[in-house]
């Protein structure tokens, strides 16, 4: 069999925007006493996972996350983390830091109209993208096209160091981030439910295709 590489993408611990259901893309709040706790058990749950390098974006609290996972991890020695600004979450322009009662349902009532969506149809990636980018009044939001065209050099550089090695790699992002990143790769990606904090999602890629092994995974969280 050829060789491929494994990625593990663990979103952030919770952070106070999360516990306050404020809007968090490029903003950057601390993790809760809850997160860090989380972040833990989700390390415990990975200790015996041998990781062979590990990359966060450049935002505090995906690095402060990576740092917890290395710390339960029982293979770390040696590993330092490299930062990646292309991993970063969405950026929401002005609606940064508002309630996210006050922004996601105008959001979606906007893509509604802007692309005629019958009643009961979820609306695409890019869709909600653009919607978003229309919701800020300053227009610095990112729509899809800005957002892949800031991520996928990031995916790229990671493919190009790391395809046929069989390798674990370990990158620490951001719940919309990793879901838009499954999204732009696997062709039958479907999942909606949003990632919760600390949990895991992997992808292999192997032969030119990526294949979901898991997805949003919590279950290995250990005490």
């Amino acid at each position: 069999m050829s060789k491929g590489v494994t990625f593990y993408f663990v979103r952030h611990g919770e952070t106070y925007f999360n516990q306050y259901f404020r809007m968090q893309g490029w903003s950057n709040a601390p993790l809760t006493e809850k997160g860090i706790r989380d972040v833990h058990r989700s390390g415990r749950g990975l200790a015996e996972v041998e990781f062979d390098a590990v990359y966060t974006s450049d935002l505090q609290r995906t690095v402060d996350t990576a740092e917890i996972l290395l710390e339960e991890n029982h293979h770390a020695f040696g590993l330092h983390i490299e930062k990646m600004y292309e991993f970063r979450e969405v950026f929401f322009g002005t609606l940064e830091g508002l309630p996210s009662k006050d922004v996601w349902p105008n959001v979606m009532d906007s893509v509604k109209i802007m692309y005629d969506l019958p009643a009961g149809t979820d609306a695409e990636v890019a869709q909600t993208m653009n919607a978003i980018k229309k919701a800020d009044p300053e227009g610095d939001a990112e729509n899809y096209l800005e957002f892949w065209t800031r991520v996928e050099p990031g995916i790229l550089k990671l493919l190009e160091r790391h395809k046929a090695t069989d390798e674990n790699i370990l990158v620490v992002s951001h719940g919309m981030t990793i879901r838009y990143i499954l999204d732009g790769l696997l062709p039958d990606f479907e999942e909606s439910e949003p990632l919760q904090n600390a949990s895991v999602t992997r992808i292999s890629y192997r032969d030119g295709q990526f294949e979901l092994l898991d997805y949003n995974k919590t279950d290995h969280f250990t005490d």
